[in-house]
């Protein structure tokens, strides 16, 4: 007797260790699979069971193993059974433990999965309990025992079950829970996204694609600050129209928007532009004249192509910058001003700060915010639109009716467009004009005779800023475009050909057309010198636009 009670004494100590090693497994992970198969693994080595499985109700109704010890994969795949149907599906269904002492011998044993074949001289008794959430059966544990075992164990060994069904029955519904409030936040999610993708706009401003809809959402963040902001991107992305945005969507909306393009005057003019004179500073100065800086006070400063200032105004900038305050050429009055400053340039000011021609502190003090503009060639999904819109102003212009065939719609969705939006406009309003019915067509193109100056600028990858996606990412370089390829060290008599009617004069034109007749820029773009620009310039007798 005392024997029989060291072994119960025995066993039910196996039992609560294995009770709460199942309860520290179950807490471990949110992996019902893993856990699962963790709690079988403990009914095993503690008890000795074996084959111990755990079925799961499944949406359409029927029960499938889902964790299980001792089946093969292919064992485990075959384990599907209906309610009650079987052994197992009866336990679901009625929500009542079965104890079956030998499985040879139990007609209703399905024996689904194949693994129970009869053993010669060996017994194996079957013992599920039904897994409970509430009243809810939604599955069932089972295991296996060998040999012959006693009734008394059997009861046993279903009160012990029962306790590790309804701790699983908790887990599943855990998990089950989170996988629910899981998906339902991941359909929210997506069904704002969709709500949302396109909201965010700018007047005078088209782009619905991923690109763009980034930087309309950057603009929206940074308006309301006073922050200094630089705008990023090649020529004709419309750095201005994304300027003008920041101003009329912040808190400076009711004052001055005013712009300067810093390419455009040489050093004594922008002095004089941007901080105001006295009378009689200089020659020519018969009144006293208000800067640009004075004359955004209160509201907002655009400062275009802040790249090409010289090394010397950039240290009279940066004063003004830090101090808001500045004196007018001539005069020695201190002038305070409340204004914030929006920059944009096309040059990669990291490599420029890196040879000294662009100074760090001013870098630094400019370089608060970023916006990127991404080319158009980077954003194809948008010409579409862009095409429509600028077809829409023209025919509201010229008052006429026309359209664009989709032939005509392909090759401008397909071509690189080195001069961005500018140079799309300007090839759709080229179109317009020349074409004499109501249908832009294919034809109807420069590009399809040959006459196309975007096809020769883009084979010289025109990149002047590359985007790129994050703050942090380095900028490299940007490559230059030459005439050709052997005239940049040339000296100038020998770096153009003769004939002034050849490929060199159209890429002149074209050149200073895009950098607004800017000589200084134009030289740049084709990595030209000056002197080498000016010679050109003479010798195609070119004359320079005064705009």
């Amino acid at each position: 007797m005392t024997k029989l009670a060291d072994e119960i004494r025995d066993y039910y100590k196996i039992e609560l260790t294995a009770i709460y090693e199942i309860s520290k497994v179950l807490n471990s992970s949110l992996d019902m699979d893993k856990t699962l198969r963790g709690v079988l693994n403990i009914l095993s080595s503690y008890l000795q069971m074996c084959r111990n499985t755990v079925w799961l109700r499944q949406e359409d109704g029927q029960l499938t193993v889902v964790a299980a010890i001792g089946l093969s994969g292919e064992e485990i795949s075959r384990g599907r059974i209906k309610p009650g149907e079987g052994v197992t599906g009866r336990i679901c269904s009625t929500g009542v433990p079965a104890v079956v002492p030998d499985v040879s011998l139990e007609p209703l044993f399905l024996n689904r999965t194949g693994v129970r074949r009869a053993v010669e001289g060996q017994i194996v008794s079957f013992i599920g309990v039904p897994i409970k959430v509430g009243r809810n059966c939604i599955g069932v544990l089972s295991v296996d025992r060998k040999g012959e075992k006693h009734p008394l164990d059997f009861q046993r060994d279903v009160l012990f079950l029962s306790m590790v069904a309804n701790l699983i029955g908790q887990t599943v519904k855990l998990h089950r829970a989170v996988i629910d409030e899981r998906n339902q936040l991941l359909s929210e999610r997506s069904h704002l996204k969709r709500e949302l993708a396109g909201k965010f706009s700018i007047d005078n401003v088209i782009g619905r694609s991923k690109r763009m809809q980034e930087v309309f959402a950057d603009v929206h963040q940074v308006a309301p600050a006073r922050s200094t902001v630089l705008i990023r991107g090649e020529s004709g992305t419309g750095k201005e129209a994304i300027a003008r945005a920041i101003h009329f969507l912040g808190n400076r909306k009711d004052g001055p928007f005013v712009k300067l393009n810093c390419a455009a005057l040489p050093e004594s003019l922008l002095e004089s532009e941007l901080f105001g004179h006295e009378k009689g500073s200089f020659t020519g100065a018969t009144g006293e004249r208000k800067g640009r800086f004075e004359l955004a006070n209160g509201g907002t400063l655009f400062l275009d192509e802040i790249g090409d200032i010289s090394p010397g105004f950039q240290a009279k900038l940066l004063r003004v910058l830090q101090e808001r305050e500045f004196e007018r050429v001539g005069g020695s009055k201190t002038i305070k001003v409340d204004v914030r400053l929006v920059a944009a340039t096309n040059r990669n000011l990291e490599d420029m700060v890196k040879k000294g021609d662009f100074r760090a502190d001013l870098y630094y003090r400019i370089n608060v915010v970023t916006i990127f503009l991404p080319p158009l060639r980077d954003r194809r999904e948008d010409i579409p639109a862009l095409v429509d819109y600028f077809i829409g102003r023209f025919n509201k212009d010229n008052k006429r009716k026309l359209a664009v065939s989709p032939e005509a719609m392909d090759i401008f969705t397909r071509c690189n467009w080195p001069g961005n939006v500018r140079e799309l406009e300007n090839c759709i309003e080229r179109a317009a004009t020349m074409t004499h019915g109501n249908l832009i067509r294919n034809i109807d193109m420069r590009c399809q005779k040959g006459q196309c100056f975007a096809s020769v600028l883009s084979e010289k990858a025109v990149i002047n800023v590359p985007v790129r996606s994050h703050p942090g990412e380095p900028v490299p370089a940007p490559p230059a475009i030459p005439l050709k390829d052997h005239d940049a060290d040339l000296p100038p008599e020998e770096s153009m050909p003769e004939d002034g009617s050849g490929t060199e004069r159209d890429q002149l034109i074209h050149a200073m057309e895009r950098c607004g007749w800017v000589q200084a820029k134009a030289a740049r773009l084709l990595n030209l010198t000056p002197r080498q620009m000016g010679y050109a310039l003479r010798k195609y007798g070119i004359e320079i636009k005064r705009l």
